[in-house]
């Protein structure tokens, strides 16, 4: 009887034993996998290191800067577009119950609180409606070509560094076969070791260019979408606006 109630004791603490070294292997698989991806990292900014001094630190930072302040501008205005957004069946329907129970000014104040162009719009249409339709039509028309200008600030500066981008890498592959030529001319041989450093400069700064104008790029189409759809926004509200004006008017003509 002691024999078999051992058994089971001796069977269960082999479990534990296996589990725990089960345990243990999986740590230390976690463990390596966690230095290699960080041992990876470290090599790819060594890597991206040594090619940035190789292609010349001054020209690669000059390139680089335009990169820094594109990417600055477009996060810039996507932040400001994406909140520049309203749900414009919401404030039309808002406006229109407001403007019919409680009049103009009620519908004012609905505009003044809703955050966008698309209200900004409103509002300024509502404030000139003692004047008539035609002048409230004008007057969305005129502020809209405002809002318009906003949503595209400094869409010019984006498109500004991703033309500058490339031209300081190709100014930077005159550069390193301007030095390759000049190795040339004082050695008297035109054998590869003698021309690969400038070479290497030479693309390696038209690489960066070419890659931040891309990067921009990408953004500055981004941003153009974004602006496209709140300018159709726009005008379809506007358009809705002026039917609520209308209508409105009549009513009070009645």
């Amino acid at each position: 009887m002691a024999q078999e109630e051992a058994a089971p004791a001796v069977e269960t603490e082999q479990i534990a034993e296996d589990e725990a070294t089960v345990a243990e292997e999986a740590a230390a698989v976690a463990v390596e996998e966690a230095e290699a991806e960080e041992g990876g990292l470290t090599a790819l900014h060594k890597a991206l290191k040594t090619k940035f001094i190789e292609g010349g630190a001054g020209f690669m930072a000059a390139t680089l800067l335009c990169l820094v302040f594109g990417l600055a501008l477009c996060i810039e205005r996507i932040i400001y577009l994406s909140l520049a957004k309203t749900n414009t069946k919401k404030l039309l329907e808002d406006v229109e119950k407001a403007l019919n129970e409680k009049g103009v000014e009620a519908a004012m104040d609905v505009c003044r609180n809703t955050r966008g162009p698309v209200a900004s719009i409103f509002y300024q249409g509502l404030s000139r409606y003692d004047e008539g339709v035609d002048v409230v039509e004008k007057t969305v028309a005129s502020y809209g070509g405002v809002q318009l200008g906003l949503l595209e600030k400094n869409l010019s500066w984006i498109t500004l560094f991703i033309a500058i981008a490339p031209s300081m890498g190709f100014m930077g592959t005159i550069i390193g076969m301007i030095a390759a030529f000049d190795k040339i001319q004082q050695v008297g041989d035109m054998s590869a070791t003698v021309v690969a450093g400038g070479i290497k400069v030479a693309l390696l700064t038209t690489l960066l260019g070419l890659i931040i104008a891309i990067v921009l790029q990408v953004f500055y189409n981004y941003i153009l979408s974004l602006v496209e759809g709140l300018t159709n926004e726009m005008e379809d509200s506007s358009i809705s606006l002026l039917d609520i004006v209308v209508r409105y008017n009549a009513a009070q003509k009645k």
